[in-house]
């Protein structure tokens, strides 16, 4: 038999694969702000406190293009794609540090800075790439745009709203906690 820790892991990464089908249908209807409160970021992030590194990486990969296929969005190049290595990039970057990082709430929020900026730099990354392949412009203001001003009410979202709810989590899940 598996471990259970693992059974419970997987079943909670599930859930937050489901998650990252549904919350933005919850946004969507709210004018001006709904995207950019990057509502498929929250069950990554939170993923990659709960179950680590490896299961968020592999729920932020599929998440777009797993919503792609059932709803037709993200659009899937380049929207799609760049957010399938940005979702990745946050559960790896949040589960490894968060595993090297205190279980205490400095830890939580170390690691989701540190995941939010070196995940809005892979998703600059992927873009640059994916308009060189297809002869498209990505400027130095579309990055800072994409990655950073337009992405402001998101971000606030998850300071306030991630380490609350891991931390909730841990107190009801001890297993959690690692």
């Amino acid at each position: 038999m598996k471990n259970p820790n693992h059974i419970l892991k997987m079943t909670l990464a599930a859930v937050c694969l489901a998650l990252c089908m549904v919350l933005p249908f919850l946004t969507a209807n709210i004018p001006e702000i709904g995207s950019a409160l990057c509502p498929m970021h929250i069950p990554v992030f939170l993923c990659a406190f709960l179950c680590g590194p490896w299961w968020a990486v592999g729920v932020g990969a599929a998440a777009p293009l797993l919503r792609f296929l059932l709803v037709g969005m993200p659009p899937l190049f380049p929207t799609g794609l760049a957010m399938c290595f940005e979702l990745a990039s946050y559960g790896l970057i949040a589960g490894l540090l968060y595993q090297k990082l205190p279980k205490k709430p400095s830890g939580i929020y170390a690691a989701l800075v540190a995941a939010m900026l070196g995940g809005r730099i892979v998703w600059g990354i992927a873009r640059v790439i994916m308009s060189g392949v297809s002869n498209a412009s990505f400027t130095w203001a579309a990055f800072m745009a994409g990655a950073f001003t337009n992405a402001v009410p998101g971000m606030i979202l998850h300071i306030v709203l991630i380490p609350v709810i891991v931390m909730a989590l841990q107190k009801a899940l001890p297993s959690m906690k690692n």
